[in-house]
């Protein structure tokens, strides 16, 4: 019985030699390697994603409930005494939650009545009722909007400020301001016409309460 021949191999033409056996052995064993770590990694990133999917389906919990809006006039009422003054609560039309109202006293110690407002639309305004303030205080609450023209709500003149054309206005979109007696109010906001109009009336009502 004659020996066993070396394979010949079709790329070499010929035997491989033994240095060439180990060499794709080597190659091989290489390559099986490889695709057993990415398999791996296949395996551990699928893993991590199902634990990620977990934690939220466990960790998710139903939205929380509406905020109750803020009651204004209870608010004012309780103020009151602390400042010495006559707090203004505008009665609004349904639709306008408040969901802020506080006392606010500035570096300046301009002393301030705020309320904010979300309007009918989803939209932003709000109140500031300043005690005795000062040019430099109204500059600062009105964010620096120039003048743009006048309007009568309610008896009271109001100087408009509107910017609403100009880049980032932020909640300083259209601004309102008034004087009366010793306060100065500032109504400022991102609604559209008729919800200010509405609110202006409200807050000047308020205003001239009693009078």
């Amino acid at each position: 019985m004659s020996p066993k021949q070396p394979r010949i191999v079709a790329e070499l033409g010929r035997p491989e030699t033994p240095e060439e056996t180990a060499a794709r052995k080597a190659a091989a064993s290489r390559r099986h390697r490889e695709n057993q770590t990415f398999s791996n990694l296949l395996v551990a990133i699928a893993a991590c994603l199902g634990v990620v999917l977990v934690m939220v389906l466990v960790v998710l919990r139903p939205s929380p409930p509406p905020r109750e809006p803020v009651d204004v006039a209870a608010a004012a009422a309780s103020a009151e005494a602390s400042v010495g003054a006559t707090l203004i609560a505008p009665v609004l039309p349904e639709g306008f939650d408040s969901n802020a109202a506080e006392i606010r006293v500035g570096a300046d110690g301009v002393t301030t009545w705020y309320a904010g407002y979300v309007t009918p639309a989803e939209q932003f305004v709000s109140f500031t009722q300043a005690l005795d303030a000062n040019p430099t205080w109204l500059l600062t609450a009105t964010d620096g909007a120039p003048q743009t023209g006048e309007r009568t709500v309610g008896g009271l003149t109001w100087t408009e400020h509107d910017q609403r054309d100009a880049d980032d206005p932020g909640n300083f979109a259209f601004v309102l301001t008034t004087e009366h007696d010793a306060s100065t109010v500032v109504i400022a906001g991102t609604a559209a016409d008729d919800e200010i109009q509405a609110f202006a009336e409200a807050v000047s009502a308020s205003l001239t309460a009693g009078e």
